[in-house]
């Protein structure tokens, strides 16, 4: 989609909604950016329950950053109708440097997400290349066990699903037009007790804590996919290195991390990989902190611009 259409250079400039990775995956496979922002920078419609859902958010994507963050202080304007809303997005000044910030590499997660290890290795060079600009880049765990987020997650994407789409579901004409998996996360939201999501909750609420009062690392660094771009006709990935998805949605577990609790998340190009595909890098700061992820994107593309780089080919 927007992806796509940034990559061929149809539009300069994109924007869409990213819950599981739609504005980071898309971006990682199209060799652009794409910016998942604190939740509450980039304000949603003032409709229906406005407190209680956090997972989702809007977010603009670009082939450069300077793009991406023009069209974020268009859309990160606060509205005073929602009790979650930041203030106004200002972007910092540019630098030609990383020094001064601590870049904590969590890779696969010690094996726990199987990875393509040619992501990893690009990734890896990258950081490495990070080094050189002056960040510091340290292995770096995150202090909580991912099974963990992943129960989290699934619990609270389910009740916020049911919750959305639970008339659709209750009208046999149109729970018939349903996919599968649609009906799979809405019954399994119904299914969910109060004291399901409040526990869920505490653990959501366990990490954003952990994660803001440790002091090892200003950015986390994971992979923005954990594979490569599949073929068109898959249904979804149903292994990952010889590892079989229990969801339709494991495969994109990597993203969890920065969607559960609402850290900005910026997918940063870093080449491709043997058979020609793009890939990239997540760089997850605290929350708040979009206008520094940013900066530091910019200052990867300055030195690298890899979208222009690698632009695509079309054959004649």
């Amino acid at each position: 989609g927007a992806a796509v259409a940034l990559a061929t250079r149809m539009l300069a400039l994109a924007d869409g909604s990213d819950m599981m990775g739609s504005l980071r995956n898309p971006a990682a496979w199209n060799n652009v950016y794409g910016f998942r922002p604190s939740y509450g920078l980039v304000p949603s419609d003032p409709i229906g329950d406005t407190f209680l859902h956090q997972l989702s958010t809007n977010g603009p994507m670009a082939r450069s950053i300077r793009d991406l963050s023009l069209l974020l202080q268009v859309i990160g304007t606060p509205d005073a109708r929602l009790p979650h809303r930041m203030a106004a997005f200002k972007p910092l000044p540019d630098t030609s440097t990383m020094s001064g910030t601590t870049i904590g590499w969590v890779g696969d997660w010690g094996g726990y997400y199987p990875m393509d290890p040619e992501i990893l290795m690009l990734c890896e060079t990258a950081l490495e290349q990070m080094r050189e600009m002056g960040a510091r880049v340290v292995p770096f765990t995150p202090p909580i066990a991912p099974e963990q987020l992943w129960h989290a997650w699934t619990t609270l994407r389910s009740w916020a699903i049911a919750t959305k789409q639970a008339p659709l579901y209750q009208n046999p004409k149109t729970r018939d037009l349903l996919k599968p998996e649609m009906l799979w996360e809405i019954e399994r939201g119904l299914s969910l007790s109060p004291l399901d999501i409040h526990n869920a909750s505490v653990i959501r609420s366990k990490w954003f804590a952990a994660f803001a009062s440790q002091t090892d690392v200003d950015v986390m660094a994971l992979p923005s996919a954990q594979i490569f771009a599949f073929n068109l006709d898959w249904h979804w990935p149903k292994t990952v290195m010889t590892r079989d998805m229990d969801t339709y949605h494991r495969w994109m577990e990597v993203v969890v991390p920065a969607s559960l609790t609402g850290l900005p998340a910026l997918n940063v190009p870093v080449g491709f990989g043997k058979q020609g595909l793009p890939t990239g890098l997540q760089l997850i700061g605290q929350r708040g902190a979009d206008a520094r992820i940013l900066q530091l994107g910019q200052t990867w593309h300055t030195a690298t611009d890899w979208p222009n780089q690698r632009p695509p080919h079309f054959p004649p």
